[in-house]
């Protein structure tokens, strides 16, 4: 069997085939960063039209790399939200159009939900699981219970935790994308050179605010000298202090509800620092965490495809009336 896995949600057109063993027959990823780069994040309007030019050429690209033909496909996964909502209604009906003139089946996949999932490109994980994922336009901790069926626990209140990244970046003029940028001058810089706050750190909820984080970084650049000699250690400082809730939340959510395992996905992930605090904090809390590779953290039709493969399996199908939608519900959507 073969499923066509589509990703749209935000600036990357992503699209891949995987068989019914979850192997990789392509996988293709068209950034857009060179040309958000110039505005200092991404730009809804310009992302939507830069999917509308790719994507034909992309589909045409991905059947050659797998040598198969559109109508050897079996199945069309889709992202259908959140994100973007111009970009994902790019994708979804691109997705429909398939499905329609090849009579294959259709399913819409929560691009949140995919994120957790996408360590079972690699690996199988026992549920229940613990998944934070966390990207640029998405902070969430979700309580998976069995393939296709999870609770979101926490969500971010305002900012995104790489969403703070980027903005923070682009204050200081550094380029996008924030994260990485900033996560290289950190590796060089002193995380306890400034003692920022942990928003949120100590409630009862397991939600995020970063607001607060980003305006007590800029407070301080705006009180203090801030050049080449201390930038790296002012950043270290900044990135230190997300994570360290990112992580004890998420810990907490897993003690809280008795399970042993976390998994973390999303661009954030790909992040170094955060995954050596991650495994040092659960060895401490005897808690096993996984993350995806690199490749399989940012944006990929193949976490689509993949997920999209599991509610086939069992036996949810969307329909062709099937909506996107742009913000995370507090209840899981229905396919």
């Amino acid at each position: 069997m073969l499923i066509l896995g589509i990703d749209t949600s935000c600036d990357d057109t992503s699209l891949a085939i995987l068989d019914h063993e979850r192997r990789i027959r392509a996988d293709i990823v068209s950034s857009q960063v060179d040309v958000h780069a110039a505005f200092g994040g991404v730009v809804p309007e310009i992302a939507s039209r830069k999917h509308v030019e790719r994507i034909d050429s992309l589909f045409d690209t991905v059947l050659r790399e797998a040598e198969v033909s559109p109508d050897a496909l079996d199945l069309i996964a889709v992202t259908n939200g959140p994100g973007l909502i111009g970009s994902v209604l790019i994708g979804l009906s691109f997705a429909k159009g398939l499905s329609l003139a090849l009579h294959k089946p259709l399913i819409g996949v929560n691009h949140v939900e995919a994120h957790a999932m996408s360590v079972f490109l690699e690996r199988k994980i026992e549920f229940p699981f613990i998944a934070l994922v966390v990207s640029g336009g998405h902070t969430v901790i979700l309580l998976v219970e069995e393939a296709c069926s999870f609770k979101v626990l926490g969500t971010t209140r305002d900012d995104a935790a790489g969403e703070a990244f980027d903005k923070i970046a682009k204050y200081l003029g550094l380029g996008y994308p924030g994260g990485k940028i900033i996560e290289t001058y950190a590796r060089q810089g002193r995380a306890d050179y400034v003692s920022f706050p942990r928003p949120m750190i100590d409630d009862d909820t397991y939600d995020f605010s970063f607001s607060g984080l980003k305006t007590a970084f800029i407070t301080y650049t705006k009180k203090n000298s801030v050049d080449q000699s201390n930038l790296a250690h002012v950043l270290a400082s900044f990135q230190q202090a997300a994570f360290d809730v990112l992580a004890h939340k998420t810990l907490k959510a897993a003690s809280d509800n008795g399970v042993k395992r976390i998994v973390v996905g999303g661009g954030v992930a790909a992040n170094g620092a955060l995954r050596e605090i991650f495994a040092r904090m659960g060895v401490k809390g005897g808690i096993e965490t996984f993350f995806s590779s690199p490749r399989f953290c940012t944006d990929n039709g193949a976490m689509i495809a993949s997920l999209g493969y599991s509610y086939f399996q069992k036996g949810i199908i969307s329909s062709l009336d099937i909506k996107g939608y742009s913000r995370m519900s507090l209840r899981k959507p229905s396919c």
